[in-house]
């Protein structure tokens, strides 16, 4: 990569990506492709290439995933481990699955929950399973609520990927929060990853914060009038500043697209420094 410009704002990345991943052939391409043109193959790549390029402080680690395998994301928990034990810069999540057919790799994951800088727990529903509850068999439930013990036991943030249609529509989250959101601190990656997602989640969002839910997000892949909006109703409604967090989804997002969703966008520069790196310095740094 070539050098890139330096942010002029105390920045730190609330969910990045670490770790390598084997070309894949995805859809009806023709041949194996890694479609993010780079990945951060370990601890020093990472701060090298991503943190120390950008000046950026710190940055929160997640394994690198998107093939169809389930156990690939899994085999990056040790990397993570080791990354975030390794450098006081780093925090990490561990990846896990309530699929009951990943059981034994995400019980396995879950004995390192208190390790020291892991803050955090990841999964995703695009390989498999939906996240709302009455969708649940006894299994898929007695491994969920594995995952919201530890989460709750070791004050984990529990990552989730939406994006529209499918198992990862904002839809399918709706009952998991308001059954599990008042006990188990959830964030929703990506701010529902679409249009619908947005328009569906900006007034509930926020409602959520005021029934006294406990749900964060970042605005990762939003189209452009989401962060405008969710920010802009935040001020209005004067509740919600605590609840967004920076982040740039490298690498399968672009950094400065999703700064300039931030920085870009006219709110007070108290909400945009809350959002940049005080909550997130708010939510987890009692764990450094």
């Amino acid at each position: 990569m070539a050098d890139a410009p330096k942010v002029s704002r105390r920045v730190i990345d609330g969910h990045s990506h670490l770790g390598e991943m084997a070309a894949w052939k995805f859809y009806d391409l023709k041949e194996p492709v890694k479609p993010t043109v780079y990945e951060f193959a370990d601890q020093k790549s990472y701060i090298d290439r991503h943190l120390d390029a950008l000046g950026v402080e710190r940055g929160l680690v997640i394994s690198n995933y998107g093939i169809p395998v389930q156990e690939q994301p899994f085999s990056l928990n040790p990397l993570v481990i080791e990354a975030v034990q390794g450098s006081d810069r780093l925090c990490g999540a561990l990846w896990v699955s309530i699929l009951p057919k990943n059981r034994e790799m995400t019980l396995e994951a879950l004995k390192h929950a208190g390790e020291p800088r892991i803050v955090a727990l990841k999964t995703t529903f695009l390989l498999g399973g939906n996240p709302d509850p009455g969708t649940w068999d006894d299994e898929t439930r007695e491994l969920a609520n594995a995952c919201f013990d530890a989460a709750e036991k070791h004050d984990l943030v529990f990552h989730f990927h939406t994006s529209p249609g499918g198992a990862s529509d904002i839809n399918n989250f709706i009952p998991l929060v308001e059954m599990y959101g008042k006990r188990v601190k959830f964030y929703l990656v990506h701010f529902g990853g679409g249009v619908s997602g947005h328009i569906k989640l900006v007034p509930r969002f926020l409602d959520w914060v005021e029934q006294g839910y406990k749900v964060y997000t970042d605005t990762t892949w939003a189209i452009g009038f989401a962060s405008r909006w969710l920010l802009t109703d935040i001020e209005r409604r004067g509740i919600g500043h605590d609840r967004v967090i920076f982040a740039s989804d490298e690498p399968w997002s672009d950094f400065w697209g999703e700064y300039w969703k931030i920085e870009g966008t006219r709110v007070g520069e108290e909400l945009k420094d809350r959002i940049f790196y005080q909550n997130f310095v708010d939510l987890y740094g009692h764990k450094w």
